[in-house]
């Protein structure tokens, strides 16, 4: 039976490039964390035997790419990460039309052919942003206790589609008066099963269990014949 009749649809071919590279896509709102963690996970993967590479989407600077670079100082070389500046919507430029990510992406593994995983930090700004397969293998979205423990219950795609939500920043719930317990629960509920791990990406808690998750999800070769 041949399926490839079938693939008339919007999402663009996955550049040969990216083809054996594991896709990880990180978004969530603004201020939410999606940075921090993804400066957290890092250095786990890169210990586990990984060798990393990270597109940061930013609208209009490359603010995030630099951050990602001076926090990784030492652990990742700069010329592993970059910054796609969009100039538009985020949506467009993870879900919609990824041709600038997915070049930017085949560019970072034709330099460094090394690359086995790709995280994409998207610069979403609200609940509904999620990723084009044709991006990412795998999308974790990120909510913070700053945004309030009603935050679970506004679903939205990003929430109850992800394949892991990540409550991060949990140190500051006392003094947002966000309630774990109630978010964690009501994020299950939303979720229906769906992972959810609650981090704070700056300790570094709840990160490793991030990790795990994702090489989880990752394809396991098999053995050529």
């Amino acid at each position: 039976m041949d399926h490839h009749h079938h693939h008339h649809d919007a999402h663009p071919a996955v550049r040969p490039e990216l083809e054996g590279v594991f896709k990880v896509g990180v978004g969530g709102p603004v201020g939410s964390g999606k940075t921090a963690l993804i400066e957290a996970l890092v250095p786990i993967l890169i210990e586990r035997g990984h060798s990393v590479g990270v597109v940061t989407n930013d609208i209009y600077t490359q603010e995030d790419a630099d951050h990602v670079k001076r926090t990784l100082h030492g652990v990742l070389e700069p010329e592993r990460i970059v910054g796609v500046e969009t100039g538009s919507c985020p949506h467009t430029a993870v879900r919609d039309d990824p041709t600038m990510n997915l070049a930017a992406g085949a560019e970072l593994i034709q330099r460094f052919t090394d690359i086995d995983t790709l995280l994409y930090e998207s610069g979403g700004d609200n609940l509904t942003l999620t990723f084009s397969p044709a991006l990412a293998d795998v999308y974790v979205f990120v909510l913070d206790t700053g945004e309030g423990d009603k935050m679970p219950r506004k679903r939205g795609p990003g929430i109850t589609n992800s394949d892991l939500l990540v409550i991060n920043k949990i140190d500051i719930a006392p003094y947002v008066r966000a309630d774990l317990e109630v978010m964690a629960r009501d994020a299950d509920r939303v979720r229906e099963g769906r992972p959810v791990i609650l981090t704070d990406s700056l300790k570094g808690t709840g990160v490793e269990a991030v990790a795990d998750f994702i090489a989880g999800r990752r394809p396991v070769c098999s053995p050529t014949a």
